[in-house]
């Protein structure tokens, strides 16, 4: 008890990371600790700018992916006291890590007992850096003229982190740290090598142009799963809280089913158009899952699947609505090495030569009841 207590008084309550803009500005982001109490796990604050704020909330959610340990108690706050340019994204990097450095994650350790009492550290961070997967905790990006002409006038004890996309000679005489991944940062081993990812695509009908094969992509990465709810970390940035509690009971059933499934993963699902309605997704949601899991065998081409189920748990497969413009969809839009799956109740209304068709193209079907065991 003592220890914990320790702890949590060693770590600080907020913390500051800055981003310089390529008009010269300095922006800063401030991200402070609370108490949960049932409030959601980050909280992200700008004025006037609710897409900024969602956005910034998105990318501190997925980098959290790779961190071997989370502790979930303390909500996180992060506000911005300038608002950026739509077009700048180099102040990802700052966000990330200034809610690292409120949580004391490596390199920016909590402070000793011991050290306390010390003089409180002047030093400032800056960042300059983004992603399209942070997920996979990779970061790309450069940092920007404007970064490179502060870093030259930063006191020693400052230290700017940037993306790295090759550009090292600029940067090194400017003392900037380069990362192209966040185990970078504690010299450890890229984190994209521990998750694995996998695609399942659904017919997203919509009775009009817009009609398409959507894609949902499930990432997971191994956890100590002592003392872990699984369900409460599988993450889905930009779903609402519906739809999100809906996914992970169809997850968390689904591998239940499995057998091998709960207890080992961290989980990040990501839609390719997240505004959507009804529960078709549902079939490919588990196979992506599945095959990510390492628990299905992987088609030559895309998995195309619509169903839905009351019993995950059981691994029953049941229909959905909306069988004739889906079959029709996922007809024109099949390829060679796809692999189509179907609940078993359209099997009896399906076209006459629909599965002859599909074949001609390369392309498998099957009307399932249940998902397999593997």
């Amino acid at each position: 008890m003592t220890l914990t207590m320790l702890t949590a008084h060693a770590l600080p309550a907020s913390a500051e990371c800055r981003c310089v803009l390529v008009d010269g500005r300095v922006l800063t982001i401030t991200a402070s600790r609370r108490p949960r109490a049932n409030r959601a796990d980050v909280k992200c604050a700008v004025a006037g700018a609710p897409a900024i704020s969602e956005r910034m909330q998105e990318v501190v959610r997925l980098a959290r992916h790779t961190e071997p340990r989370f502790d979930s108690r303390d909500q996180v706050v992060l506000s911005m006291d300038i608002v950026p340019s739509a077009e700048e994204r180099g102040w990802e990097l700052a966000a990330v890590l200034a809610d690292r450095k409120v949580r004391g994650l490596p390199p920016f350790a909590p402070a000793t007992e011991s050290s306390s009492a010390a003089a409180p550290d002047e030093a400032k961070l800056y960042a300059d850096g983004w992603s399209d997967a942070w997920h996979l905790g990779r970061v790309t990006g450069q940092p920007s003229q404007a970064a490179v002409r502060a870093a030259r006038h930063l006191a020693s004890a400052d230290q700017l982190f940037a993306g790295d996309d090759g550009s090292t000679a600029e940067a090194a005489q400017a003392n900037i740290t380069l990362i192209s991944h966040l185990g970078a940062l504690s010299g450890h081993a890229d984190p994209s090598a521990a998750v694995s990812s996998a695609r399942a695509w659904f017919p997203l009908h919509s009775g009009g142009i817009n009609d398409t094969l959507s894609w949902v992509e499930v990432s997971v990465y191994p956890i100590d799963s002592a003392g872990v709810d699984e369900e409460s970390t599988i993450a889905a940035p930009g779903l609402d809280l519906t739809v999100l509690n809906t996914l992970r009971q169809t997850l968390a059933a689904a591998r239940h089913f499995d057998g091998k499934g709960l207890g080992r993963w961290r989980t990040v699902v990501r839609f390719g158009q997240p505004r959507f309605q009804g529960q078709s997704y549902q079939l490919a949601l588990v196979m992506a899952d599945r095959l990510a899991r390492g628990r299905e065998f992987v088609p030559r081409g895309r998995l195309i699947a619509s169903g839905c189920s009351s019993a995950w748990h059981a691994g029953r497969v049941e229909t959905v609505e909306g069988r004739e413009p889906k079959l029709e969809l996922i007809l024109k839009q099949a390829a060679s090495g796809d692999r189509v799956l179907l609940p078993q109740e359209w099997q009896a209304g399906l076209p006459e030569q629909y599965q002859n068709t599909l074949k001609a193209r390369g392309a498998s079907l099957a009307c399932i009841s249940q998902i397999g065991m593997i």
